[in-house]
C-alpha cells in the first residue's frame, strides 16, 4: 500500500519538485499552500508523514504543527529556510519529528521519510507477538499500534517520543548519552545536535509524569544521560 505524504510550501516550484520526486517512489502525495489549507487536509485524510514548511502565509508552520498535534501524532518534518538554530529548536518545542534546512538535497528529504517511517511502524510486521507489548511498572505500550498506556489511560506521544521511550524501556537502567540517543533514534546521518535530544525527553516527561521537574520514569543522570527506571 502505498504511503501518503501532505507537503506544504508556498513556494509552487518546490512542492512540484518534491510530489514529483516521492510520486516517482510510488507515494501518495497531497499539496498545501497555506496553513488554513494544510489544516483542513490533515484533519479530513489520514497522512503517513507531512513535510511542513515554517514560513506560510497566514497560519505558520509551527501554528499549523501545533494545532495538527492536537488531533493527531502523524510525523511531521519541518522544512526551515534559516539557519538559526532558533527556527529548529522551537519546530521540535511545537511537536515536530524532525526538520530539514533549505536549500535540500531530494535524496535527503527522502532518506528522512523512509527513516520516519520505518521507525514509525513499518517495521512492526517484524516483531514477534509476544514482543508487541511492553511493560515496566505501570507503563504499557503496544510496538504494534505504537500507543502508550499509564495506568490504563492512554498517552498521545509524537513518532520521535514514542521512539525514545521504547527504547529506554527496553533497557531499564542503562544510561544513555545525549549522543548516542540521537545515533539511534534519529540516525546516524542526523544533522541536528543533542538539544533535539533535550526537547524531546523533556516533552516526554510532560506528558507522562505527574510532576516533570521530579520524574518517576524517565530520569538523568547528570553528565551522563538518560535512563529508565
Amino acid at each position: 500500500m502505498s504511503k501518503k505524504v501532505l507537503v506544504v510550501d508556498d513556494e509552487k516550484l518546490i512542492v512540484k519538485g518534491i510530489r514529483f520526486s516521492l510520486e516517482q517512489d510510488g507515494m501518495e502525495v497531497s499539496c498545501a499552500y497555506d496553513g488554513e489549507e494544510a489544516l483542513a487536509l490533515a484533519k479530513a485524510e489520514k497522512f503517513d508523514i507531512i513535510l511542513l514548511d515554517v514560513m506560510l502565509p497566514g497560519l505558520t508552520g509551527f501554528e499549523v504543527c501545533q494545532q495538527i498535534r492536537d488531533f493527531s501524532n502523524v510525523p511531521i518534518i519541518m522544512l526551515t529556510a534559516k539557519g538559526d538554530d532558533m527556527d529548529k529548536i522551537l519546530g521540535l518545542e511545537y511537536g515536530a519529528d524532525d526538520y530539514i534546512t533549505k536549500p535540500f538535497n531530494i535524496l535527503e528529504v527522502k532518506a528522512r521519510i523512509k527513516a520516519i517511517m520505518r521507525r514509525s511502524g513499518s517495521d512492526s510486521k517484524e516483531k514477534k507477538p509476544e514482543d508487541a507489548i511492553l511493560e515496566r511498572g505501570d507503563i504499557k505500550i503496544d510496538r504494534e499500534s505504537r500507543r502508550v498506556y499509564i495506568e490504563g489511560r492512554e498517552i498521545n506521544l509524537t513518532a520521535k517520543e514514542f521512539d525514545v521511550l521504547e527504547l529506554l524501556m527496553m533497557n531499564p537502567n542503562k544510561v544513555y548519552s545525549r549522543e548516542k540517543l540521537l545515533t539511534l533514534v534519529w540516525g546516524e546521518d542526523y544533522p541536528g545536535d543533542v538539544r533535539t535530544v533535550d526537547v524531546h525527553i523533556r516533552r516526554l516527561r510532560e506528558k507522562t509524569e505527574e510532576n516533570p521537574s521530579e520524574p518517576k520514569y524517565v530520569h538523568t543522570k547528570w553528565g551522563v544521560g538518560y535512563y529508565f527506571k
